[in-house]
């Protein structure tokens, strides 16, 4: 009896000795391949997969899905216990933003999984960045202007309603100090010199004597006075990085070698050069090495984050109230028409976005409806 009990506890140690070394070397593994957080997810579901497939299936088909947002955009959306709905949104991005995508439980405990794909030009679509396995944010900094794909989906089973946040925030600081986006009065792409050429930069006009500061980290790698830029600075952000130019300067204040920090004051506000007939602004200008000028304005713009205004109560379902409804594939009056609803047609309520209603139609397909011409059941 002795033996056998010997024996078992032996087993019983082996058994947890190889289950300890098999998280050791998964860990590892980890370390070195860093799956990512759908493919960590998927390890709750080795025994038992169907419910993942069935979840995993409805992320691949969302990645059909064409309703189009603009920047800032919040949602109070509705959480489903026995339904695996994804939200998919496209959206236009500059190069020079930082995306943000925030998800808030509002009543229960989810995680939550964010994707954002990018969108090429003959319409292929390719992984461009994830949340990590327990983050409920995501932040990534935008290289390349185009359409990119976000889709959040809850975990299965998820409970509970739930607000999605998705903003932009500028790069760099705004170049001119105390000044906002209502002094940049010339943009990028304006013509020139009767069209002979077009306006590489934008110019932000404020008085005379204004602190023009470092939008970035870097080093100043020319100062002086030369050429249509007059009184100018270059800073560089990094060995590979970009090249920030401000002209047009009234003095200038820092030195070639300088390190700068962020708002460190490099000159003030001026028009010499050939600004010289126009009121004092700063010209500012970014290029990137071997592809010269990008439009400076995303890496500056100040923005905001998005607030919902006067929330509707969140339903399973809403009736169409109207005779008519067009359902919308974003949610402003001006945008393309993809389906009709009648009267006491019922939609599945996905969300709410102040005034618009996030749908699914019986055939599967989501939309946006404005909220006057729908209502409770």
């Amino acid at each position: 009896m002795i033996r056998r009990t010997t024996f078992i506890q032996c087993a019983i140690l082996l058994l947890v000795l190889i289950s300890i070394g098999c998280k050791q070397i998964r860990k590892v593994a980890d370390v070195l391949v860093q799956p990512t957080a759908r493919e960590i997810y998927a390890r709750n579901f080795e025994n038992d997969n169907q419910q993942f497939a069935i979840w995993e299936r409805a992320f691949k088909e969302a990645r059909k899905d064409s309703l189009l947002i603009n920047l800032p955009y919040v949602e109070i959306a509705k959480g489903f216990s026995h339904r695996y709905v994804v939200y998919s949104y496209n959206l236009f991005l500059e190069e020079g933003v930082t995306l943000h995508v925030d998800i808030k439980n509002r009543e229960e405990e989810s995680r939550f999984f964010i994707d954002v794909l990018q969108i090429a030009s003959d319409s292929s679509i390719a992984q461009f960045a994830q949340n990590e396995i327990n983050s409920p944010i995501l932040q990534i900094e935008i290289e390349t202007t185009g359409t990119y794909k976000i889709l959040i989906q809850p975990e299965i089973n998820a409970l509970g309603d739930f607000e999605i946040q998705m903003y932009n925030t500028p790069r760099f600081m705004f170049p001119v100090a105390g000044s906002t986006n209502d002094a940049v009065q010339s943009f990028w792409g304006a013509k020139r010199d009767a069209g002979a050429r077009l306006h590489e930069g934008i110019d932000i006009f404020a008085t005379r004597g204004t602190p023009v500061v470092a939008a970035a980290e870097g080093r100043i790698t020319s100062a002086g006075n030369r050429g249509l830029g007059g009184k100018q600075v270059w800073l560089r952000t990094g060995l590979l990085g970009k090249s920030l130019y401000y002209a047009h300067l009234d003095s200038i204040m820092a030195q070639v070698g300088d390190r700068v920090n962020v708002g460190d004051t490099l000159g003030l506000v001026g028009n010499t050069g050939n600004a010289r007939s126009t009121a004092p602004h700063l010209h500012f200008g970014i290029y990137k090495t071997g592809k010269g000028a990008v439009n400076p304005l995303p890496f500056v713009w100040k923005t905001t984050k998005p607030e919902l205004t006067n929330p509707l109560p969140i339903t399973p379902q809403l009736k169409v109230s109207s005779t008519r409804a067009n359902l919308r594939n974003s949610p402003t009056t001006n945008s393309l028409v993809v389906g009709e609803a009648i009267k006491s047609d019922t939609l599945q309520l996905l969300g709410y976005t102040n005034k618009w209603a996030h749908v699914l139609t019986a055939s599967g397909k989501k939309a946006f409806v404005h909220s006057s011409l729908v209502a409770t059941p």
